[in-house]
């Protein structure tokens, strides 16, 4: 049997995940086992056909295929987003229908679930038989359990393989609208009181939906509003991987093309923020993904924090919900206030003209008054999991994160910090393993759970 392992990292052979390909490597033996690297050899893979068909022709020849791939932000890396848009645009999908797949991450377990989530629907949408995904934090193969784990994936996978096992499509096909945007001048404009706009987007064309979108909302807009295009950027490469921010927030490119500068001067000191964006697969441009990736010089520490973060999406955003929940879990895990989201799926044109005025009403009221929504499960649980790492096996890479959360009182929100809590829990919680004490309590638990709230309501 033959299993080709596309890699999926730009620091290729010496990333973390490598390291757990090579292990499966060695431990399933009597299969012949391929490893091409992808992320980091995009750019030639981009500007050389003939090397992507040498890519195409090894998948062609595979019984299987293992996406093994590092968490960048949510999802894959930029550099393997824009592989998976080649196979695409070059028309090569045809290689990967009917072979098996399964994909391997490597992570801090932050969202790790929306990118195994990605490339299994990238694998329903190619027609391969999609087995199973493998997620280990990223040291877990230091340990016998991690090891035993890997092993048992391994060997699922390829017994899936050997007997043909059934598989199921678990992501419906997306069928996007033919709608084409006409929109209307505005009747009135929204002033933008002071405030800074900026509209961040990566249209290709002004006559695009998007393009249309774009300038929609910009001649809503009364005042001074930035309209930045992704294309126009200097921007060298994607994030390296390579960890130089971790101590000082000083990015490897820092210096070397337009990025830094762009995001520090444009998007982390505006109120309003709009980006705009096309659905590509099944998330949006790979240019987009490099924004991500390469916003990661800022590492772990939030820095959008109570700015208006609002969405305009060309394409079928319903039938994406995962991509929904990676822009949400962006904006609350930034501490941004998440305006709210629009699409082009929609009937007429006067209703999306309504639709992105009322975001921009919305994004500029929100702005005035500084409101921000209370996180949801994304940003606390996804707060949580950096703020625990950080401060522990982390800390050593990520310096600038440590003193960041330090004064933000990141820290102060350990259980164990909770003075009040902990007092309840020594003195208080053992009288409650009498039974008597426990019933009398019970009888009273309802009126109890809700005293200090009425009498917050019974004061206002």
């Amino acid at each position: 049997m033959r299993i080709l392992v596309l890699g999926g990292s730009p620091k290729g052979e010496t990333s973390v995940t490598w390291q757990y390909v090579r292990w499966i490597k060695e431990n399933l033996g009597g299969h012949e086992i391929e490893c091409i690297q992808i992320a980091s050899r995009i750019k030639l893979l981009e500007k050389d056909e003939a090397a992507f068909a040498q890519v195409i022709e090894a998948v062609r020849g595979a019984d299987a295929i293992l996406w093994a791939f590092p968490l960048y932000f949510c999802t894959v890396c930029s550099q393997y987003k824009r592989f998976i848009e080649l196979i695409a645009e070059r028309g090569a999908e045809g290689a990967f229908r009917g072979r098996y797949a399964a994909s391997l991450s490597t992570s801090i377990h932050y969202f790790d679930h929306t990118a195994h989530n990605y490339m299994h629907a990238i694998c329903d949408d190619l027609g391969m038989r999609f087995v199973a995904s493998h997620s280990p934090e990223m040291y877990d193969l230091e340990k016998k359990s991690g090891q035993d784990q890997l092993l048992q994936f391994g060997e699922h996978f390829i017994n899936a393989i050997l007997t043909q096992a059934p598989t199921q499509r678990q992501y419906a096909p997306i069928h996007p609208a033919s709608f084409s945007y006409a929109p209307a001048a505005p009747s009135s404009v929204i002033p933008t009181a002071g405030k800074k706009v900026v509209i961040v987007h990566d249209s290709q064309s002004p006559d695009s939906n998007l393009g249309k979108m774009v300038s929609r909302a910009r001649a809503a807009l009364d005042g001074e509003v930035g309209v930045i295009n992704l294309n126009a950027i200097d921007i060298k490469a994607s994030c390296l991987g390579c960890l130089k921010c971790g101590g000082s927030y000083q990015c490897h490119y820092e210096g070397k093309d337009g990025f830094i500068e762009f995001y520090r001067s444009t998007v982390m000191s505006a109120d309003v923020i709009l980006f705009a964006g096309s659905i590509h697969d099944r998330y949006l441009s790979s240019r987009w993904k490099t924004l991500f990736d390469r916003a990661f010089f800022n590492t772990h520490t939030p820095v959008l924090g109570g700015k208006q973060l609002g969405f305009l999406i060309s394409g079928p955003l319903s039938q994406v919900s995962n991509l929904q929940e990676v822009l949400q879990g962006y904006a609350e895990f930034q501490s941004a206030n998440l305006a709210g989201f629009v699409s082009d799926e929609v009937n007429n044109s006067t209703e999306l003209d309504q639709l992105i005025d009322r975001l921009l009403s919305k994004s500029m009221a929100f702005s005035l008054t500084g409101y921000t929504a209370p996180m949801t499960f994304l940003g606390v649980g996804g707060m949580k999991v950096f703020r625990d790492d950080v401060f522990s096996k982390l800390r050593f890479v990520f310096q600038a994160d440590h003193e960041a959360y330090q004064r933000m009182g990141l820290y102060q929100t350990f259980p164990q910090n909770d003075l009040r809590s902990a007092l309840i829990n020594t003195f208080v919680a053992p009288l409650f393993k009498i039974k008597q004490l426990r019933q009398g309590f019970n009888k009273q638990i309802k009126q109890n759970m809700i005293l200090t709230l009425k009498q917050v309501v019974e004061k206002a």
